[in-house]
């Protein structure tokens, strides 16, 4: 999709921002002094999200439950298209291009040869699933999060605080140790174990960089240290060299801030993008903290959400507080200067997808499509007009696990309150108002801890469903503001691009000519903001008889669900060796006959 703008001429200058999201990849033109956007062109990736099986030209291999992978060639494709769509669907010279940054979801790791080669891309790897890239919704190596935390506790480590307590199974750390103890092969052939934030920056440049961001939030980086080679050796002795898969090579620099330059574009990415050579290359970012400045919101108290498939909420602080549950704390991981915090939510927009796709009755497909609207247009038209509360239903937001603020991916999602009488928009209200309330939990753990949140501002996708956005200013009892873009993470990127061209001393110079924001565009009413609160404190109920161990009923039917899956295979994997025996003896008879 390319969407087409009016040409810009003159003596302007601009910059690129690229977007690499859990689907698909956008690039942005943004003019340098403004922050205008001029263009933009969306490429999706060819192998979407791998979490069924392997790619048919790499074998077709079944994945387990709770895999995520993804191809990495898929995002030098946008580079190769995306980019220059976009500058063509913007009417610029290219040579008016001074600069390009990227932000990719996180933690989103590859494995990979010291000279970046991803290892899915060697012949004799292209048929293991651990050669690939694995993206943050994978959620497969909890049991090893598990272990790390356990561990953490019982030492006790420093840093464990720093994560809210928690390590979560999307992190570096988790996955890593994952692929050590299923591919010890592939990970002996690991020679770097990087974001792929840092993966496309390097192939843009050809240098290799470690963002401050990821490095810290994912990579459990806490004062320029890492977890310690002993702690990794008491989880898996083959564990100790670990540290050295993340870090640069001998000599390289070290971490870089945000927004610092990371090279300049080499000839073979400006034949992939049209753009100069030499132009600057901003260090990585991740999408959800690279949105704070985009719109304006990177004072401390001001709490940014970007609501997509999931949700990620980030802040700045000036103090550093121990928040429970959160997804980390680091010191300049959105700004300099200012400790940014992280929460997050792993399922929202995947959540509505999941219910209009797999869970609404042929009769409601109907009537969309005969009115020319979505399933989700007509669910929310239908919810609106009910009172708070008139479903009689409440439902936890656990579809795809639980990042904040427990920090579980075993979980599951649940729905009380359901009768022979409960219609479908009702249980999508119900849904809808699950992920709010799972971020006021988000928002009250921070304040019980110090932290004050004063704004609440949304951005992404979601935030042009203004029903959902009025039900979340009820239920957080918060003025909601709103980006004024709807390509934050693209505009974010743009801004570090333009401060790594050196158009701007710094981000937050940057974002205040670039950034837009409209200001308390929804605000709390009182009468539903009570009614809300009644069925927050039956949400809470449920949240912690489910979820912090009064009853593990959903961890039992997940294992249930795994061993009848195991049982399932095996006795498909037997069959067919019957089968296949049946025709081996088959043949030999007929060779037999026939000699």
């Amino acid at each position: 999709m390319v969407v087409n703008a009016n040409n810009h001429g003159g003596g302007d200058r601009y910059v690129i921002g690229v977007d690499f999201g859990t689907l698909s990849g956008r690039a942005l033109v943004v003019r340098v002094e403004d922050g205008a956007e001029l263009g933009t062109a969306v490429h999706e990736y060819a192998h979407g999200v791998i979490d069924e099986a392997l790619p048919n030209s790499a074998g077709g291999r079944a994945l387990p439950p709770d895999w995520a992978l993804q191809h990495p060639d898929d995002y030098r494709e946008v580079l190769r298209r995306a980019v220059p769509a976009a500058v063509a669907a913007a009417g610029v010279d290219p040579a008016q291009v001074i600069g390009i940054s990227t932000d990719f979801t996180a933690c989103t790791v590859l494995p990979t040869l010291a000279d970046g080669t991803p290892l899915c891309e060697l012949d004799e790897f292209r048929d293991r699933p651990h050669a690939y890239v694995k993206l943050w919704k994978h959620h497969a190596a909890q049991p090893q999060a598990d272990r790390i935390n356990t561990l953490a506790h019982k030492r006790p480590e420093p840093w464990i605080a720093r994560y809210g307590g928690k390590i979560s199974s999307e992190w570096e750390y988790a996955k890593g140790l994952q692929l050590l103890e299923e591919d010890a092969e592939i990970y002996a052939r690991t020679e770097r174990w990087i974001e792929a934030a840092d993966w496309i920056t390097w192939q843009l440049c050809g240098s290799e960089t470690r963002n401050a961001c990821t490095a810290g939030y994912k990579g459990i980086l806490q004062d320029g240290v890492r977890p310690s080679a002993t702690f990794l050796t008491t989880l898996n002795a083959g564990f100790a060299d670990f540290n050295d898969k993340l870090d640069l090579a001998p000599g390289a620099p070290g971490i870089s801030p945000l927004g610092a330059r990371a090279g300049s574009l080499t000839a073979q990415a400006a034949a992939w993008t049209g753009l100069p050579e030499g132009i600057a290359v901003s260090v990585g970012n991740v999408d959800a903290h690279v949105t704070a400045p985009a719109a304006q919101a990177i004072e401390p108290g001001q709490m940014v959400a970007i609501m997509g498939t999931s949700t990620c909420h980030v802040m700045n602080g000036e103090q550093l507080a121990e928040v429970p549950g959160m997804c980390g704390v680091v010191d300049g991981g959105i700004v300099d200067g200012l400790w940014g915090y992280e929460a997050g939510q792993s399922g929202v927009g995947d959540i509505f997808a999941w219910f209009t796709e797999q869970s609404t009755p042929g009769y409601v497909q109907a009537e969309a499509a005969e009115r020319g609207i979505s399933v989700h247009e007509l669910l929310t038209e239908q919810a609106a007009a009910q009172p708070v509360g008139a479903h009689g239903l409440v439902a936890l937001d656990w579809h795809s696990g639980n990042r904040s603020v427990l920090v579980d991916h075993h979980l599951s999602g649940v729905i009380a309150g359901l009768t022979l009488s409960t219609k479908p928009h009702e249980v999508y209200r119900a849904l809808l108002e699950a992920t709010a309330f799972g971020t006021r939990v988000i928002i009250d753990a921070f304040e019980e801890s110090g932290v004050p949140v004063n704004e609440f501002v949304v951005a992404g996708g979601l935030l042009r469903n203004s029903f959902l956005m009025q039900l979340y200013a009820d239920i957080t009892r918060r003025p909601l503001s709103l980006i004024g873009s709807s390509q934050g993470p693209a505009l974010g990127s743009a801004i570090h691009a333009a401060v790594a061209a050196g158009a701007y001393p710094d981000v937050p110079t940057a974002a205040r000519s670039m950034g837009k924001i409209e200001r308390a565009a929804y605000t709390p009413d009182p009468k539903r903001a009570s009614a809300y609160d009644a069925l927050y404190a039956e949400y809470l109920r449920l949240h912690d008889y489910f979820g912090r161990g009064a009853n593990e009923v959903l961890h039992r039917l997940r294992e249930l669900r795994i061993e009848a899956l195991a049982d399932c295979d095996s006795a498909e994997r037997d069959s067919a060796a019957s089968d296949s025996a049946q025709r081996d003896s088959a043949t030999l008879n007929a060779t037999g006959a026939e000699a």
